[in-house]
């Protein structure tokens, strides 16, 4: 489990490095402008598909569904698993090529109806680019089968090939053009190609590993029903945290002060409680805080699905609870110290990324402000896919659903609130506070399903995790109070890796001081 914990978290990790290095050079081809709009318009559009259909709800509902078959295959030598798996494929790939056809069939009858040279880019990319929502998708269920397999590497490195492809066609092929519209013609088939790259990277091992398309679907057909009957409660769960961020972003647009000034139209004409430039300093927040959970977060709550729907499969219920525990105790030893690593590194990291051109002082002290306030719920952002999964692995759809809506209810009642008090960190701080109950509320109802935890070792590993935090948050302070804060991008960041480094080192000798094995766990090779 370990093991595939670290592989998912390593090539998240590069992922996200290369992803960030393949925005910076599609920045550089297009700038701000109507040509770089239109690509990124017309790549929303397989973007959200892959989000529902490929690595979204259908794949929540898929795995326990094919873990249960999967043991009834290994008792009854009955390749129901495999048939399942094959039914999935094809009315996944079905529905997708009907909705690529319908949507290049729109497209087309838009073109006869405008001639807006905006309207033209947008078509033209979405037309290139949407069959890349088929090739994703199933590439998104080889993942899925492949994870109830406990096989994690090459599932692990699906997004890593995307942004290779699109680095290598922003670098070597998109330059070769020299009109604006050809290169992003050029970015717009790297995504087409990269879908195929996607789903050819897995389908050796998948075949490897024993897959046989099965046309007998007559057996396929009641966990395909629970699939697809699954469906709209997961994806309205697994939205929450999305949801969430909208209504932040609603918020800070519609309560900033506009251009030149000016009171809300409202009896007694109140001043606006945000200042314009919220929006951007809640995106810049978010990005930030993401990429923890992203790493962490999600590596964990990947493994573990897998494994507590094999176990849900198998009636063990003991080992279930114990998985869960043992995410708990996780998500505290690592998730607790990179919300303080978060918070204490805030200044730096958002001098060091974004101070440059426009972005001035005073900007970098609100974006770090946000990305501080968020920091603080990180290990709760960590822990709530967690046991989302771990309802989905018990075939509860319907109770996530629930306590999120009383988060988002929550996050909302807090914004509007928090705003007038703390201006545009209350919307952040909102968040994390919502976050918390969120993860609390979870925590107490997923137990009616799975018995109760092993309290004492998670509240003893929440102890050590919280020395180990503090003494390494005395060092981060230390360290930062040494490190020269202006100068060059050498200087900036050297501001950032002394601290983080310190701080790692500080944290990791603590925790072997206090005996905080669930670190030593995630690290170790075997």
């Amino acid at each position: 489990m370990f093991a595939g914990m670290r592989v998912v978290a390593l090539a998240t990790l590069a992922s996200r490095v290369l992803g960030m290095v393949r925005d910076i050079l599609f920045a550089g081809l297009f700038g701000l402008g109507p040509i770089g709009d239109a690509f990124l318009f017309a790549f929303r559009i397989p973007n959200l598909a892959r989000k529902l259909f490929g690595e979204g709800a259908l794949s929540a509902a898929f795995l326990p569904a094919f873990a249960r078959e999967l043991e009834v295959s290994r008792k009854t030598a009955q390749p129901s698993a495999w048939e399942l798996a094959s039914a999935v494929f094809a009315l996944m790939a079905g529905f997708l090529i009907t909705l690529t056809i319908l949507g290049e069939l729109v497209l087309w009858w838009i073109a006869r109806s405008t001639d807006s040279p905006d309207a033209r880019l947008r078509r033209g990319r979405a037309a290139v680019m949407w069959p890349y929502a088929v090739r994703v998708c199933l590439a998104a269920q080889v993942t899925a089968v492949l994870h109830a397999l406990e096989h994690f590497t090459w599932p692990a490195l699906v997004p890593v090939a995307l942004n290779v492809v699109q680095i290598a066609a922003a670098w070597w092929i998109a330059p070769q053009f020299s009109d604006p519209v050809m290169k992003a013609y050029a970015m717009s088939w790297s995504v087409v190609f990269a879908g195929l790259i996607q789903l050819c990277l897995q389908l050796p091992t998948l075949f490897r590993l024993g897959y046989q398309l099965g046309w007998n679907w007559s057996r396929a057909w009641p966990g395909l029903r629970d699939v697809l009957w699954s469906m709209t409660p997961i994806t309205l769960g697994l939205s929450i945290t999305q949801i969430n961020t909208f209504l932040d972003s609603l918020i800070a647009w519609g309560f900033a002060a506009p251009p030149g000034g000016g009171r809300l139209p409202w009896p007694g004409s109140p001043a606006y409680p945000l200042q314009e430039g919220a929006v951007s300093a809640l995106y810049y927040g978010e990005r930030l805080y993401q990429f923890p959970l992203g790493v962490f977060g999600i590596a964990l709550s990947t493994v573990l699905f897998s494994r507590m729907a094999r176990h849900v499969a198998r009636g063990e219920s003991d080992q279930l609870k114990h998985d869960l525990s043992l995410g708990l105790r996780l998500v505290l030893a690592i998730g607790l110290p990179a919300s303080v690593g978060l918070i204490l590194t805030a200044t730096p990291v958002t001098t060091l990324l974004f101070m440059r051109g426009e972005f001035g002082a005073e900007d970098v002290r609100r974006t770090a402000a946000m990305i501080a306030t968020y920091g603080a719920g990180v290990w709760a952002y960590c822990g709530i896919p967690v046991l989302y999964r771990g309802f989905y692995a018990c075939g509860d759809r319907s109770t996530p659903v629930k306590i999120g809506l009383i988060a988002v209810a929550l996050d909302l009642t807090m914004n509007l609130s928090l705003i007038w008090v703390l201006a545009e960190r209350g919307l952040a701080c909102s968040t994390a506070i919502s976050a918390t109950v969120h993860l609390a509320l979870l925590t107490w109802l997923v137990q009616y399903r799975v018995g109760t935890f092993d309290w004492p070792v998670i509240l003893k590993t929440g102890g050590r995790a919280v020395v180990c935090t503090a003494v390494m948050t005395i060092a981060c302070l230390i360290a930062s109070a040494i490190c020269p804060t202006s100068g060059g991008r050498g200087i900036q960041l050297a501001a950032v890796l002394a601290p983080l480094s310190v701080g790692i080192g500080v944290y990791l000798a603590m925790a072997k001081v206090v005996g905080l094995d669930e670190i030593w766990m995630f690290l170790r090779r075997s």
